[in-house]
């Protein structure tokens, strides 16, 4: 049995603390089947749909497209947001093969110092709510509807989204993940090119760009209003059931029927 080291109790404590705050108070044990690298790497390019339509590309191929838009986007000068204090482009990261694709509003300020989405506060909420679906923060793409932090982390205005926005969509086209979570208002009135309340853009499933979106709160938002969280989980279920990731249930029966 592995040791619990101080730093890894209290990690294991505050995730603990954060499924509760979701309301998940029963957590089991998910069965693993050892499977070598190769097959691993084959597993996870599999689709459900016919190759025709979701053919995969090689992984290095998806590197270079994403290369290309990086290049392409450059020392980007396009709005005013680069003479406004911006120190870094932050463009996306993540797995270019990815089924999920989260896209939040734009950089914080750690964000703009590290080069890399959701790496504060919010991020950290974020990665904890991956990890509450089961899967890593490895196994998603992640990116914002605009690369630049915009000053005191105001809200983008509507010229920055569009003159932005065509780079993202083109990582979309690129991942071309099975679903999209838009992570707040701005995220998803961007996407939809739809001005409506969050209230009604959540609950609903969007066709996007040969794809499916829904709509979710920031976690930024989350953490100045934690009541939250749990309709942010409910979110959260209906892309793991879309994915077909297994529910707390579903592992209590798995690991029910493996105990007979």
């Amino acid at each position: 049995m592995k040791t619990l080291t101080p730093d890894l109790k209290k990690a294991l404590i505050e995730q603990l603390s954060y499924y509760r705050d979701l309301g998940i108070y029963d957590l089991y044990r998910r069965p693993i089947k050892p499977v070598d690298e190769q097959d691993q790497e084959t597993i996870s390019n599999q689709s459900s749909e016919p190759p025709t339509i979701r053919e995969q590309p090689p992984s290095e191929d998806r590197q270079a497209s994403m290369l290309a838009i990086r290049e392409d986007l450059g020392d980007c000068t396009r709005c005013r947001l680069h003479k406004q204090g911006r120190k870094q482009i932050v463009f996306g990261v993540g797995n270019p093969h990815a089924e999920v694709m989260f896209v939040g509003e734009a950089p914080g300020a750690d964000e703009d110092e590290q080069g890399i989405p959701f790496v504060g506060r919010a991020g950290q909420l974020l990665t904890n709510m991956i990890k509450a679906m089961g899967l890593n923060r490895d196994d998603v793409y992640i990116a914002n509807i605009i690369k630049c932090r915009p000053p005191g982390n105001r809200t983008p205005e509507r010229d920055e989204c569009e003159t932005c926005s065509p780079f993202l969509l083109r990582q979309i086209d690129v991942v071309r993940p099975k679903i999209i979570v838009a992570l707040g208002a701005v995220a998803a009135k961007s996407l939809l090119q739809i001005n409506d309340s969050m209230a009604n853009l959540r609950g609903r499933t969007y066709d996007f760009r040969n794809t499916r979106l829904i709509v979710t709160y920031h976690p930024a938002y989350l953490l100045r209003d934690p009541r939250q969280k749990k309709e942010a989980w409910k979110d959260l279920q209906r892309v793991m059931q879309y994915l077909g990731l297994p529910s707390p249930a579903e592992r209590e029966r798995s690991d029910s029927a493996l105990n007979l």
